[in-house]
């Protein structure tokens, strides 16, 4: 079945490359529906921005969706990873800003707010996309790859020449609530070396060491240290999650990617939806919702956080 929100989920922060304040709000939305963002600050129009792989403009730091009328909405990954996570299908989510809020940098606070406002059932059946066959795209020594397989799974490999992060890898099947436990609360992360560069390129402005993981060689400079040994690539596989929810519907298949970024999987799901041989829909019964993240899942999941 697919799901919606039973009430409104409020947020408050700053957007961690523009530093700006932002009020944002996850509204329900009728079956059928999809999530739509929009901005409602005087510098926008106020249009209806779909989530949807091909309103993302390719960039290296974060997602950013650009609307017809020319609003933007950027870093939508983590909230969007979260209404995937959770198997929320329908919503309206509105900020006056250009940014989502980081928040903590992880997607838990949007999965604590969404689950407090309630998730409820509609009568109608989810679109699930069913990868039917391999789809890999490269850049450089980067993969991204779709392949088919009876469940909802993720697979990441990161390397980083930095001893407190090193090279990590993990693979994840999404059923049953994992996301909540073992990727949701997992930071966003950087090198201390990238930091002043970002910063000197306008980015990264309302970054700190309490909504970001900074590591400098081997030490991690934020206090309280990584939330988990492999804390970088979990959040890797946070990412992707929210950047390929941007297909529009649950993938049925298996996702691998080895040191892609947003642009990469974003390049994936154009490849996979320019080739009408590589997936299709199928309407999910109850065998195979069982098999999609977000069924049976309850804010006491938060507790049992790997």
């Amino acid at each position: 079945m697919q799901r919606t929100l039973k009430g409104k989920a409020v947020f408050i922060g700053q957007g961690l490359h523009s530093g700006r304040p932002v009020r944002m709000s996850i509204s329900p939305a009728a079956a059928n529906h999809g999530i739509w963002f929009r901005r409602t600050d005087a510098a926008a129009t106020g249009e209806l921005i779909p989530a949807r792989w091909d309103m993302v403009e390719q960039t290296p730091l974060c997602t950013r969706l650009i609307g017809e009328s020319g609003d933007s909405v950027s870093t939508v990954e983590h909230v969007m990873a979260a209404l995937a996570g959770l198997g929320i299908h329908n919503a309206v989510i509105a900020l006056d800003g250009p940014e989502v809020p980081i928040l903590d940098g992880s997607a838990a606070p949007f999965v604590r707010g969404i689950l407090n406002a309630g998730v409820e059932a509609l009568a109608a059946p989810a679109k699930v996309i069913e990868i039917l066959k391999p789809v890999e795209v490269r850049r450089g020594d980067a993969v991204a790859r779709l392949e088919p397989s009876s469940a909802v799974e993720l697979s990441f490999q990161i390397s980083f020449p930095d001893a407190a992060i090193g090279s990590q890898s993990r693979a994840l099947d999404l059923a049953n609530g994992a996301f909540i436990r073992e990727l949701c609360d997992s930071r966003t992360f950087c090198r201390q070396s990238d930091v002043e560069a970002m910063h000197a390129a306008g980015l990264a402005l309302g970054g700190t060491l309490e909504n970001a993981v900074v590591v400098d060689g081997d030490r991690v400079v934020s206090p309280g240290g990584l939330r988990h040994s492999d804390e970088p690539v979990r959040h890797k596989m946070l990412d992707a999650l929210g950047d390929l929810a941007m297909a529009g519907g649950p993938i049925l298949g298996r996702y691998t990617g080895h040191k892609a970024g947003h642009a990469l999987t974003n390049e994936l799901l154009r490849q996979v939806f320019a080739d009408p041989t590589a997936w299709r829909y199928i309407a999910s019964d109850l065998d195979l919702a069982a098999r999609l993240p977000g069924v049976g899942v309850s804010v006491r999941d938060l507790a049992l956080c790997a």
